[in-house]
């Protein structure tokens, strides 16, 4: 049986990634605690396009993350600490898992959440695509945790570097990025300019260009293909320039816990690899018994309804949304922020008893902006706003790119607020070392 919706019951979003957590606080600021409500299985929210920067360590984790529960206090709903672990659609009910502490001690019991409308914003999660050793021996920049531990993992390499050199040794530090999109340019930019800083900071025997050897592969024939050339083109020059090797057309055979092979038979040495060549949505969308694709995205209507289950919408990466000419949206910032505007506008509309449209939710490229430091940028906008795009470099893209993370914190936070964390940080950047060394 199917029950219908009931209003007595909250709209509950899975998922504090930047769609979920934005519609989130669009509906609870009108609508209030007791009819929205935000799960999640972490207890802060940070915006996953910084994690490059978590992983060098030119951003502090523990500085940037906005705690859930603060950000539910200020913008009306309610945050439920916890996993998702399973769904009647039928009783318009899901499960949320229990939370221990690193001991095993339960904190929190499981708990049923019942819902008078769900929407899943689960985001990705790597796509291996079975290359053998990948999952095994590579790390993705999948969550919050998954940068700490690279960043960690790079200080100890770093610090094993700085003893073998010091004792008359080689000190080299092989870092091999797999995926030449905007996750994996980003890391090799922000590594290059990290080294730099640890150089300066503990680890003076190592000189950052030369023992510090980063390596990106990609497979196809330039770095990030779904861009302009010319945006490709900039970006390969700049970070050559940097002493990073760009190698494309390199198609990944095997990885070891010493190296990456090719399907050349060429071998990259490697300390520690990074997988950024693919995302899948997660498996448990699939084992929910929702529609999901080749890549375990939700099946969506044009409205965000996932096909065939009343009552249920999903957003963001998760979503396999069509658009008029058959491709589907991509897995974009952009697009989730779009979706939780579109969203939040039905909800509220069917909330105060209005009629719903069949007005389909309509992706607008508004162009991309690839970071390569802090100091430059390199990016096309506007996209298809007025049907051309604008190729854009330098300080100027780089202060733009940078308006984009503002953008969502003031989504969240609001804009005074907005405006002080980011002075607030720009005074503890120049009382505090460049880069996180513990």
């Amino acid at each position: 049986m199917n029950h219908p919706p009931d209003s007595t019951r909250p709209i509950v979003i899975v998922g504090g990634g930047a769609g979920g957590l934005e519609l989130a606080c669009k509906l609870g600021r009108q609508l209030g605690p007791q009819r929205v409500t935000l799960v999640d299985r972490q207890l802060f929210h940070i915006w996953k396009p910084s994690l490059h920067e978590v992983a060098a360590g030119t951003l502090d984790i523990h500085q940037e993350g906005l705690s859930y529960e603060m950000l539910a206090h200020d913008n009306g709903f309610v945050f439920c600490y916890g996993a998702l672990t399973g769904l009647d659609a039928g009783q318009r009910q899901v499960q949320v898992a229990a939370v221990h502490d690193d001991n095993g001690e339960e904190l929190i019991p499981a708990r049923t959440l019942g819902y008078s409308e769900l929407v899943l914003s689960l985001g990705s999660t790597a796509n291996h695509f079975n290359v053998p050793g990948a999952a095994e021996h590579t790390v993705s920049l999948n969550q919050p945790a998954d940068a700490e531990h690279f960043r960690l993992r790079l200080l100890k390499l770093l610090t094993a570097a700085e003893l073998r050199k010091s004792a008359g040794g080689e000190g080299k530090v092989n870092v091999v990025i797999i995926g030449g999109g905007a996750t994996g340019v980003e890391l090799a930019a922000e590594l290059r300019e990290a080294s730099q800083v640890h150089a300066r900071y503990g680890f003076r025997r190592l000189d950052a260009r030369e023992d510090v050897r980063l390596t990106l592969l990609e497979g196809a024939e330039r770095i990030l293909a779904p861009l302009p050339e010319k945006v490709s083109a900039s970006a390969t020059a700049l970070l050559r320039e940097r002493g990073v090797d760009v190698v494309t057309r390199c198609r990944v055979a095997r990885i070891t816990p010493t190296q990456v092979e090719d399907s050349e038979g060429r071998v990259f040495p490697a300390d520690v690899v990074v997988w950024a060549a693919g995302i899948q949505a997660p498996r448990l969308l699939g084992e929910l018994g929702l529609p999901v694709n080749r890549s375990g995205q939700v099946e969506v209507e044009p409205t965000l309804a996932v096909k065939g289950v009343p009552g249920v919408y999903a957003l963001g990466d998760c979503a396999a949304c069509p658009q008029p000419d058959g491709r589907l949206v991509p897995p974009r910032a952009q697009a989730a922020h779009q979706q939780a505007s579109y969203l939040a506008a039905r909800m509220l509309r069917a909330a105060k008893g209005r009629a719903l449209d069949d007005k389909p939710y309509a992706y607008r490229d508004h162009g991309s902006l690839v970071s390569l430091g802090t100091g430059s940028s390199v990016g096309n906008l506007m996209g298809n706003l007025f049907g051309s795009a604008w190729f854009v470099q330098g300080l100027l893209a780089r202060t733009m790119y940078v308006s984009l993370h503002l953008m969502h914190h003031q989504a969240v936070l609001g804009t005074l607020r907005t405006g002080v964390l980011a002075f607030a940080r720009y005074l503890v950047k120049r009382a505090t070392p460049l880069v996180k060394l513990h």
